[in-house]
């Protein structure tokens, strides 16, 4: 209390304050309050009617928030999920991936991450566990909003990526590495689509298999996928073996012969080691690509052909196209939509992921043998010239040099191991070499010395076809 002209004032203390403004703001506070529980309400209703909808679609759809958290799952999405109590009330990388942080801090690429960014629609590829094992999933993130234009939800729709799994068949496409992922993602994205493909990469990287992953992807997997080894064909035969002739066409030519591109009508024609097809026929394909029409030799009739073309290459072609051993403007009617194929070395884990599974393949029956530490520490470090495919011999010689169920150290190419310093068990990877198509580095000359064994052994060896490992042993000789 304090005196004020002879009169007890009373000091206003905080509940007066607060007894005030709720005398002089309480009806505007009222109102305000109602509106927010008619909004609320409102939304509530929304979310309900978003969550009905999502139950009409027969891929797999969640709905989650901002903080990552499932919302609702459809029955589909559930379905994949039978092995877990409840997806609803997680976190999705939780359930997807099994991580304990989001996807983009695991190395990952987030797509709600990217849709807060971008405020648009994105597509990954992911691998996730599901009831059926590790599978990759083509996800399809899309931001919904409220009314003032801020992003509240996110409804996400999965879709699995047939012949793509990180474990499964050997003839099928095998990893889990970064590096094994944006190619995949690359594919997926391209395989609906009739665009022309070029694979790029070393030798023996498994051009032909993502090749025929593109082919299962696309709306022509029930026709014919033709695949042509353009190194393999001599260059008289060549036109006759793509196009068909008719009879009497040239000396031996008795009957007509359908060719390659006829084959595949409908479908996919892989054009593998593009990088070989004569000049005299690259015009020839050019015309095929532009018109879609071709003739068969010794006829002068325009035949019609609808396929689409994938074609792979090792070697340079913007070189070969500066050195006039290739058409400019072929190459950029099949470059539409280029894909570099990782070599095994920048793959990681992925060298034990398929060595593991191609195991199985090359036991030949017997009981399968596994890989002792030191074994798969080397394999881990190993350069891999040949890729998947050097790998693959490597496992099929070591298991019949086995005669337990482990393969060690001693079991791995005796000419490996001299050429490269085999390392121990706490020796690190090797030190890089220069790569064996590189036909003027000292290794390819030593291999080729010291290998003992056929041409055809050596170009298995070295990851080449013949015609290649001819060619650069000319190279090498007329040094």
């Amino acid at each position: 209390m304090q005196k004020n002209n002879g009169l007890r004032v009373r000091r206003p203390n905080a509940d007066d304050f607060f007894a005030t403004l709720l005398c002089r703001y309480g009806s505007i506070w009222q109102s305000n309050w109602q509106n927010w529980r008619h909004r609320m309400a409102v939304d509530q209703a929304s979310l309900a009617e978003l969550v009905s909808f999502l139950e009409t679609f027969p891929e797999p759809h969640i709905l989650c928030d901002r903080d990552y958290r499932i919302l609702a799952a459809n029955a589909a999405y559930r379905a994949n999920w039978v092995d877990q109590i409840e997806v609803v009330g997680r976190k999705c990388f939780e359930v997807s991936h099994r991580y304990t942080v989001p996807c983009d801090q695991a190395g990952e690429s987030c797509p709600l991450q990217r849709s807060l960014q971008s405020g648009r629609r994105e597509r990954v590829l992911h691998l996730h566990y599901t009831s059926r094992g590790e599978s990759f999933e083509n996800i399809e993130l899309s931001p919904i909003r409220d009314a003032s234009g801020a992003i509240v939800y996110y409804v996400e729709k999965l879709e699995p990526l047939p012949g793509a799994s990180s474990l499964g068949d050997v003839q099928g496409l095998i990893g889990r590495s970064p590096a094994f992922v944006k190619m995949m993602e690359l594919v997926a994205r391209v395989a609906p689509s009739d665009a022309s493909v070029l694979l790029q990469g070393e030798s023996g990287t498994g051009k032909e298999l993502v090749a025929n992953a593109i082919h299962q992807l696309s709306r022509r997997a029930k026709h014919p996928f033709v695949a042509v080894d353009c190194s393999g064909l001599p260059e008289t035969l060549f036109e006759s073996a793509l196009f068909g002739h008719e009879r009497g066409a040239f000396t031996g030519a008795t009957t007509r012969t359908t060719g390659l591109v006829e084959a595949a009508s409908g479908g996919t024609l892989f054009l593998d080691e593009l990088g070989d097809i004569p000049l005299s026929i690259q015009v020839k394909l050019l015309r095929l690509l532009e018109t879609g029409t071709y003739r068969r030799v010794g006829s002068p009739e325009l035949r019609k052909a609808e396929v689409r073309v994938v074609s792979a290459t090792h070697r340079p072609l913007t070189d070969m196209v500066s050195e006039g051993l290739f058409r400019q403007d072929l190459f950029y009617r099949l470059n539409i939509f280029p894909i570099h194929l990782p070599p095994l070395r920048q793959r990681g884990d992925d060298v034990l992921l398929l060595a593991e599974t191609l195991l199985d393949r090359v036991s030949g029956g017997r009981l399968r043998s596994r890989l002792s530490a030191e074994a798969a520490a080397w394999l881990r470090g190993y350069h891999y010239p040949g890729n998947v495919r050097e790998l693959r011999n490597i496992l099929e010689r070591a298991c019949l040099l086995c005669d337990g169920d482990e393969i060690h150290l001693q079991h791995l190419p005796v000419e490996l191991a001299a050429a490269r310093s085999l390392p121990t068990s706490s020796d690190g990877p090797p030190p890089a070499t220069r790569d064996f198509p590189d036909s003027h580095s000292l290794s390819f000359e030593e291999v080729v010395r010291d290998f003992k064994g056929s041409r055809k052994a050596l170009a298995s060896h070295l990851g080449l076809s013949e015609r290649t490992l001819y060619r650069r042993l000319k190279t090498v000789d007329g040094q």
